[in-house]
């Protein structure tokens, strides 16, 4: 036992004498200092005007552009036919149910006349159009046109009395932040007002450049579309058309058709009874970075332009392939519903003033707008109007001439002795003499397409698609 403790005693001893020697020779001694510091926060610059109005005369009011508005905002009632079940008795007889649907939405008063802008939408398939104003008169109201494309329609009333009415903005000058309203019939709740502010410009939605609204936050739901946005002079900025929602109603986005495509929109159905479209003549796209770097070109806002439409506007004034659309009419463009948006409100003949950049030197050019003379035929690919030369080469009265074979069938039309220049005379048996008749008929949908044209040879054929 003695000789356990006296083993211990002594391994013990050994460790601390190790220990004290790696102290000694090997581990160097360092300080430790103890100190108090204050950390001063991140100064960040402030400014010292409140953020709040600083009075009442500095905050918005909408009092003013609300009177001018909520009574030239109408409540507009389209009753559509369709066909119930079929029963037996209607096989038996000869007859055919049918039931009367009501849709609503809203449309403001243009001027004294009666004249009311709506959206398409609104009206679409109607049988019977009413107009109830806000002073709770209902009139009948007739179709004056429609446009599909820009989804606005005129309407006419006659009414008995003075009518109330909204004049019309410059859209272009509309800032985004600015303050609007939108006035309209949600849910059949009759003059409601609702303000917000405008939160981008030439935005489109379908994503093929062919839109250019104006989006705003303030509230439009179901029963809206066609009425008014306004800015805080009670003036038309646009017509409310759409949201963008998962539910049906509002959560946060609501877009407008801005008022000077409305405008000229109405214009032309008042004037010619359709509606005339000015076109640049150019093909192409936005740029970011990654397009920029596949083509390669350094800029990462404008509109490339990839193609030129012989004998258009911008093929006379010079445009070439590979050119950069910087700005129209001194507006900037930094995608193309930019450019989209500014030419749906002109007409051919019209001139527009484009900044170009070729090859990083910018220029100006003049372009004055042609009539849409050329149109994309699905399957075929891109036909324009014929002119007497071209009449006579392929000894014909009329057709529209293909000048672009759809590249995912050019080889099958190839093989067929169809090529560019020949003749399309008749689509769904119904005879083309120009590009508005092509658009007209197609109007008319159809599970099929019949395209009757004159080859290479001249020889007529007949082509059938489902």
């Amino acid at each position: 036992m003695k000789k356990i403790l006296s083993l211990v005693l002594v391994s013990a001893l050994g460790g601390v004498l190790t220990l004290g020697a790696y102290k000694l020779f090997l581990e160097k001694e360092e300080k430790v200092v103890v100190t108090s510091t204050e950390t001063n926060p991140t100064f960040l610059p402030t400014s010292n005007v409140s953020t709040l109005f600083n009075n009442a005369s500095e905050a918005p009011n909408f009092t003013l552009a609300a009177e001018n508005t909520v009574n030239a905002v109408v409540h507009v009632k389209n009753v559509t036919l369709s066909s119930g079940q079929m029963t037996f008795e209607d096989l038996f007889f000869g007859r055919r149910q049918q039931r009367a649907h009501l849709g609503t939405g809203s449309g403001v008063i243009i001027n004294a006349d009666g004249y009311i802008i709506t959206n398409n939408h609104v009206i679409n398939n109607a049988h019977e159009l009413s107009v109830t104003l806000n002073n709770n008169k209902t009139y009948d109201a007739q179709l004056v046109g429609t446009d599909p494309k820009t989804d606005i329609a005129l309407l006419k009333i006659d009414a008995d009395e003075e009518l109330p009415y909204v004049t019309f903005a410059d859209s272009d000058n509309a800032k985004i932040g600015e303050w609007v309203l939108a006035v309209g019939n949600p849910f059949n709740l009759t003059s409601t007002v609702t303000a917000g502010i405008i939160s981008a410009k030439a935005r489109d939605l379908s994503g093929t450049s062919a839109q250019s609204f104006i989006q705003t936050d303030a509230a439009v739901n179901p029963g809206n579309s066609g009425g008014a946005l306004v800015n805080t002079k009670g003036e038309l900025v646009g017509i409310n058309t759409a949201i963008s929602s998962q539910t049906g109603s509002y959560i946060g986005y609501s877009f407008a058709v801005p008022s000077n495509i409305a405008r000229k929109v109405i214009e032309d159905i008042m004037e010619y009874g359709n509606v005339q479209n000015g076109i640049l003549g150019i093909q192409g796209g936005a740029l970011n970075s990654s397009v920029a770097e596949k083509i390669g070109v350094d800029d990462t806002e404008g509109v490339y332009i990839d193609s030129v439409i012989e004998d258009s506007g911008a093929d006379k004034a010079g445009i070439k392939k590979g050119d950069i659309i910087k700005e129209i009419d001194n507006i900037k463009v930094s995608k193309f519903s930019d450019l989209k948006g500014h030419i749906s409100a002109k007409r051919p003949n019209d001139v527009v003033n484009l900044k170009l950049s070729r090859g990083g030197i910018i220029k100006t050019v003049s372009v004055t707008l042609a009539k849409n003379e050329t149109f994309t035929l699905p399957l075929v690919g891109r036909v324009k109007n014929t002119n007497p030369s071209d009449l006579k080469k392929y000894k014909t009265t009329h057709g529209v001439k293909i000048i672009k074979l759809n590249d995912e069938y050019s080889e099958y039309w190839r093989n067929n002795g169809i090529e560019e220049g020949c003749i399309i005379t008749s689509i769904n048996d119904v005879k083309v003499k120009s590009v508005d008749d092509v658009q007209n008929v197609l109007r008319n949908k159809s599970e099929s397409l019949r395209i009757e044209l004159i080859n290479a040879n001249g020889e007529k054929e007949r082509y059938n698609f489902r």
